[in-house]
Parts: structure tokens; sequence; C-alpha cells
């Protein structure tokens, strides 16, 4: 405890420093609330006996420092600590007020409010005046007005020790001294004021406190009038004109009390019976009633502490905030932390009565037993807890939460019951903004997928609408692993409900992606809800799709109109000559354009070359293969005459060696060409689909998997896709599928051939440089499909793919660069 530095007052402070006395309190002005050891408030008395005219005041103090120092009772001051000078001393007790000062606050509220506390003041100080009158067989001496001090919950203390005597003590002060104390005549019985205080030693030890108990109702009850006229001889009893505001069912008791014979008067003990029978003043009063069911609560049947909590509940209005804050509160707080009744009955009862104490007091009164409440097994205290949750989370901090809090709750997400699972995912959105990064990037969201592979859909879906919610603070890695599988997952959920919540939450998170993520992840997957069979989901997929798609069109409204590496290498494809189409057919057309106008190009400069320099024919069979491209549909291509012989047939690698050099013999036939960038589309497409929903159908996450939160999402197996893919089929030329002789089992011809078609692949072929092109693998014409392999075959067939692919591009550059030579 911190001893004195600083006084109140000068004249202590003095005394303090002449004396050299260290007091275990400070000290402020008179009657005040100091901070005792454990950091509450106190209340000090200070007894100055210094003054010659003081000085027998010194017994009064001194026998009211020993008595309340050995009394203790509920309802009588408690004392904490005292210390004593030659001329001073100084008692410490619970911090209280003076009960006159409390009844001016008092005397403006309503009638029955204030008459409710004024008998519950009465019932404490009769019971203890029992206590002492009966078991201690003593006698207070000066119950008056200034005996009585009021506790911060409202309750009525019993203080004003410094007469209190037992007759049986040598030498007791109220017998001998009683006379020279202040004002001792206010309170003094008839015989008191006949024969002196000597003569109550021989009667009983509760005649002199029922008379002043009497004449302290009358006080209370009528604090503007003077003493009754019963207090002054000849005595004559009170009449009920005279009552003034006192209740009518407690007149009878008052009369008895102010009976002039010691041997008639009512005694507190008979006063506090009466009151307390069937109906009886006190048995009737509310503030009384709950007062007695808290002391009784811990011994009560259930049935009896449902019905308190009940009758608690229904009249927690009418109570003054005091009572309810500093008494009924803390007897609920513990009886919730000890496990006095169940949570799901006293928990909104606390919070209620929470309402009224300080944001200073808050955290240790109302939020300490309920931090520790989250570390019951009891499923009903866990329920009772997350129900009212939105009434205490604004007051928790980041540090509580995560270290007391998320722990425990976390054993939710995996309890065998689904309300308890549900309850336990719907907290989270109050309680995300004081998780720190590290269990709101990781530990949470292991918890969140497992629970959209939950039994309950309406778990699958909260889950879902959760993860939506959280998906601006999640991390800018954690949003790009996690939002698109979450919701994709949703998506593809069988519950309506889910569908819908999973396309709203990637319309809510719009902001979290990336331009390339929505184009190549998330339009892709909620594409086909377009097609549901529900309209609620279909309604909601066109919604999210044209969402997207405007999002895309304003970035695409920011793009240049054609990529700076595609001019540079000069494709030949006319950028300004291209226009949008609407239309599957107009779509293929302007592919067919493409190709035409970039092979066309090609040709052409081959005529002129070979026209100007006179000394070869151009082979016409290319003539007639350009004129083939530019007089077909892109939609139906032309049966044409031309067919293409085997590049490895022995025929033409004679052919290609005996002939010399020609103009434009280093060139590939167009149908030739057409073909290898089928086949390269064809690749491309087959690699595209291996990638497509690289998710599959596992669970979103491995919950046990800490290397990698979110691993599966990407090692989950990707499903085949065969997309085959021709040349014809593009546009891109006029080549003919090849058939197989049924004897030899040998790839074959068409039979209808034509001069000009065997030429223009003669003349083709001519050049040297095709020797190794002529012995390209027949996968360039056909290829198996990826649709039965294995996973392991189809990663070596799409290696052998790729590597034939960058031998057929080396060889077509080294044409390009033999060309250029020439």
């Amino acid at each position: 405890m911190d001893y004195l530095r600083t006084l109140g007052s000068a004249a202590v402070s003095s005394l303090v420093l002449k004396s050299g006395l260290n007091l275990p309190f400070s000290l402020g002005p008179k009657v005040i609330s100091l901070d005792g050891d454990d950091g509450s408030l106190v209340s000090v008395f200070e007894y100055d006996f210094g003054d010659q005219s003081k000085r027998n005041n010194k017994q009064f103090a001194t026998n009211a420092l020993r008595k309340l120092r050995s009394t203790r009772h509920p309802d009588v001051l408690k004392f904490m600590d005292a210390v004593e000078t030659d001329t001073t001393i100084y008692i410490m007790t619970e911090r209280v007020r003076p009960l006159q000062s409390v009844l001016k606050t008092w005397s403006t509220r309503e009638a029955k409010p204030r008459e409710d506390w004024l008998l519950w003041g009465l019932h404490r100080i009769s019971v203890a005046l029992t206590f002492l009158n009966d078991p201690c067989a003593s006698t207070h001496g000066k119950v008056n007005i200034n005996s009585i001090f009021i506790s911060p919950s409202g309750e009525w203390k019993l203080g004003g020790f410094e007469l209190f005597s037992n007759p049986k003590e040598e030498s007791p002060i109220l017998y001998t001294l009683g006379a020279t104390y202040p004002d001792s005549s206010s309170w003094a019985t008839p015989e008191v004021k006949k024969g002196g205080w000597s003569v109550l030693k021989d009667g009983e030890p509760a005649a002199a406190d029922a008379y002043a108990l009497g004449l302290l109702l009358h006080t209370v009850f009528n604090p503007m009038q003077g003493p009754p006229a019963t207090a002054h001889p000849p005595h004559p009893p009170p009449t009920v004109s005279s009552s003034g505001l006192i209740p009518q069912t407690v007149f009878t008791s008052y009369k008895k009390l102010l009976n002039p014979n010691p041997k008639g008067r009512q005694t507190p003990k008979a006063f506090l019976e009466i009151g307390m029978i069937d109906n009886g003043f006190f048995a009737s009063n509310k503030l009384v009633k709950v007062c007695l069911g808290l002391d009784n609560f811990a011994l009560g049947s259930e049935v009896e502490k449902n019905t308190f909590l009940r009758a608690l509940k229904e009249s927690s209005t009418s109570f003054p905030p005091e009572f309810t804050s500093n008494r009924v509160l803390p007897s609920l707080v513990t009886a919730l932390e000890y496990g006095g009744a169940s949570a799901a009955a006293i928990l909104p009862l606390v919070l209620q009565f929470g309402s009224n104490v300080s944001p200073e007091e808050y955290p240790t009164v109302i939020l300490v037993p309920l931090i520790k409440l989250y570390a019951s097994p009891d499923r009903g205290n866990r329920m009772a807890l997350l129900d009212h949750l939105p009434e205490y989370a604004d007051k928790l901090d980041k540090k509580t939460v995560s270290d007391k809090i998320f722990p425990h709750l976390s054993t939710g997400f995996s309890d065998t019951v689904a309300v308890i699972r549900e309850a336990t995912t719907k907290s989270i959105i109050l309680l995300a903004p004081k998780l720190t990064d590290r269990i709101l990037n990781n530990d949470l969201l292991r918890y969140l997928a497992k629970m959209q592979t939950d039994p309950e859909a309406s778990i699958r879906t909260n889950t879902c609408i959760l993860i939506g919610r959280l998906g601006p603070t999640l991390g800018y890695h954690t949003k790009k692993k996690v939002l698109v599988p979450a919701f994709s997952r949703a998506i593809r959920d069988t519950f309506v409900h889910a569908r819908v919540a999973g396309l709203m939450a990637f319309m809510a998170t719009i902001d979290c992606f990336e331009v390339e993520d929505m184009a190549n992840k998330v339009i892709p997957n909620i594409a086909f809800a377009m097609i549901d069979k529900e309209k609620l989901v279909r309604d909601q997929a066109f919604k999210a799709i044209e969402l997207f798609v405007k999002r895309l069109e304003s970035h695409a409204a920011t793009m240049p109109e054609n990529s700076l590496s595609d001019t540079a290498e000069g494709t030949g494809i006319p950028h300004d000559s291209t226009t949008l189409v609407t239309t599957a057919a107009g779509a293929a057309g302007s592919l067919a354009g493409w190709a035409i106008s970039s092979f066309g190009k090609k040709a052409h400069l081959q005529t002129a070359i070979g026209a100007g320099a006179g000394t070869t024919d151009r082979p016409p069979s290319l003539k007639d293969d350009r004129n083939a491209f530019l007089n077909s549909s892109p939609l139906n291509v032309p049966q044409t005459s031309a067919t293409v012989t085997p590049l490895s047939s022995p025929l033409h690698q004679s052919t290609s060696r005996s002939k010399g050099l020609q103009l434009g013999g280093n060139k590939i036939p167009l149908s030739t060409t057409a073909t290898i960038l089928a086949e390269q589309w064809a690749d491309d497409a087959a690699t595209s689909a291996a990638a497509e929903n690289p998710w599959g159908n596992d669970d979103l996450i491995d919950v046990n998997a800490d290397e990698d939160d979110w691993s599966a999402f990407e090692t989950a197996p990707a499903p085949a896709v065969h997309i085959p893919m021709t040349a014809a089929g593009l546009g891109l030329g006029t080549a003919r599928p090849l058939s197989t002789n049924s004897d030899s089992q040998s790839p074959s011809l068409n039979p209808t051939t034509t001069p000009s078609s065997t030429q223009t692949t003669k003349s083709f072929l001519r050049d040297q440089k095709f020797d190794r092109l002529e012995h390209a693998p027949s996968s360039i014409l056909s290829s198996p499909s990826l649709s039965d392999m294995s996973k392991e075959d189809k990663a070596a067939e799409m290696a052998r793919r790729k590597e034939e692919r960058k031998q057929r591009i080396a060889l077509l550059k080294e044409q390009k660069k033999g060309a250029a030579k020439i």
C-alpha cells in the first residue's frame, strides 16, 4: 500500500510533518473517497481531539475504533485500517456517503421508487440492529441519520459506533458517558430523559435502539419536518395525521417503536419479522426481494434460480442505476463465473445491467468474467456468448481477442453440433477487425475452407458470405490464392442460395481482382452459371458477368490499339482494315481474311520476282492454291482437287535433290503452312485446356498443411479437354484428311489429283533445305488424343509437341533467312 505523500489540508499536513506519521492512505477533503491497497475507493473518518475543548472526545473515538474493528456484518460499515496518534485517529472504511446528503437527491424522485428505497434501507438497518442486540447482546446507542451511510450500491450501512456498549463490559461508555456525547438527547428514550443513561444497563439491550429506530423512520420519510410530538414529554402516541409520508402499512409498527414504555416497545427484531411476513411491507418490497434472492442464489434450485432471473429481468428498469450496477451486477457476474446458473439466462442480464458501468470499469467488471467463460466447454455458455457478442465486441481489444478468445472460439468450427458451428462462423465478422494478420490470413482461412464442405447448406452459404466480407481485408497474395477458388466452389454448390452467395461475393470483391484475373479466372468461373437450372442463379450470373465485362471494357479503353511487338515484327496483318464482328460467320471470315492477307503477300512477292528474272516459271499450283483460299468460305470450305503428297515420301526426296535451286523454291506451300499453324494452335488449345479449372473437385484447402496454406488450390488435378483443330476448320486452307488403304495399312493420298497440284508440290520441295522437313514426324498430320491418356502420358505428349513446334519454328526462320539472302 502506498504511504502518504500529499495530504488534503494544511492542518493535517502540519500535524503529520510534526509527528513524522506515515498513513497507509491519502487524505483529502472530509468525507471523500480515496484509493485503497487494491485500487478500490475508500472513505476516511477523522477524529481530531487536539484542542482542549475536544479532549473528552478521545474516549468516544477510541471506542468507535475498537468496536468497529471487532464487528463484522454485511450491514455494518466495513472497517479496513486505522492510524492513532495522541491528537488524531484516522479510520479507513469502505467507500460510503452520508445518508443525509443522499436523501436530498432522492427527494426529487417519484414517490413509489423513493418509498421502496427507504423501506429497503430501513430493512438493512433493522437487520444490523437485530444482529447487535441479540447475538452481540449490545446496544448501539446512537441510531440516527448521522450514523447511517450509503454504499455505492445504494445499500444502507450502520456506523457511528462511538457509544456502542455491552452491559457486561467493565465501565461501558454508553451508560457512564452517554450524557456527555454531543446532541445525545435528540435520540434519547423517555426513560433516559427521566432517569439518565444508566437506566439502560438493567433493561433490554434493544430498548434504546428500538426507540431511536422509530425516530429514524419518521426522519427519513419526513426530512423537512422536525421530531415527532412523541419525542417530547409527555410523549403522546403518534397520530395518523402526524405520520406525514410514512406508509400506512408501516404506521402500526412505527407507533409501537415509539412506545414510551420500554417493556411494551417493539424491538428491531420484531419490527423486522412483521415486515417479512407474507405481503409484509418488507417482503413485498422489490429491492428487498432482489437482495434476498441474490444472497441465496447459490443455494436455490434450478427452478428457483430461473424464476428469480425472470422476475429480475421483468423489473430491472424500476431499480436505481447504482443498485443494478453495484449490487445486482457483481452477484450475477459471480454466479456466471462460478456456474451459479445457466449462462443463457444470466448473460443477458449481465450485459443489460453493465450498460450503466463506466467505460473505465467496464473491462474489469464485465469483460474479464466473459472472457474466462470462453474457456468453458459448456455449449450453453458458448451459445450465450456468441448470441450476445454484438453487445460487447466493440469493447474488446485486439490482444484479448487474438490471445484469449480466438483459441477457444476456434474449437466451435469443429463442433459436432451444427448450431455451434454456424454461430461460430457468424461471429467472425465481428471479431475479424481485432484479429492479427497471421490469424486472419492463415489460421482463420483454414477453418473457413473446411466450413465450405460442411454438410449443412446454411453453414456453407454463410461461410461464402463471410469470405466475401473479409476479402478486402486480406493480404494481397491471399486474395489471389483464395477468393477465386472459394467463390467458384460456392457457385458449384448444390444449394441454390450458396450459388447465389458465390456470385454476389464475386461482385462484392470486384476491387480485389486484377484485370488479368477477371478475364482469365473470374469470368470463366462465372460463365457456366448463366445456364443454371435455377432462374435466381441465372439472373445473378448475368448481373455478375455484366459488372465484370464493364470493368474490362473500361480498362480496355485505356489500352493501345496494337502491341508494339506485333508492329515491329511486321506480320502483314492490316490492323487498320480489321473491324469488329458480331456473328460466328463474321468471326470465321475475319480469321480466314487475316491468313489470306499474310500468305497472299508472300505469294505476290514470289510472282513479281519470278517475272522480273525470267529464268524460272512460277509453279502454277501455288497460284491455284491461293485462288482456292480467296474463293473459299470460312464456314463452307469447297472441295478442291489438289492433294498433298506426304512430306516423307521417297519420291519427293529424290525430286528435291535432283532439281537445282529455283526462285521461290525455298517457300513452303500455303497448305503446308496452314497445317503447321493449325497444329500449333491445337497444341496451344490443348495446353490451355489442361490449365483450365486447376482446382478440380478437391476441398478448398488442406487444413493440416502448414507450409503452404492454400497449396491445394494449385495442385489439384486438371481435367483433360480435347479440342481437335484442323487447318480447314480454321479457314486457313483446303487441306483434306488422309485416307487409309485397308490393304497396305499405310496412309495414302486422295486418289483425285491434278497436274497442277503435283507440280506445285514438287516445285516446293526442290530446295535441298527441305530435307529435314521431309522427314518431319507424322504427328504434324495426326496427333494422339489427350483425353485417353494418363497424367504422366499427357505431360510427355505435351513436351513432345512443344519440342516439335520449336523445330518447325526454327525451320521456318531458317527458310526466311535463305529467302532474304536470295
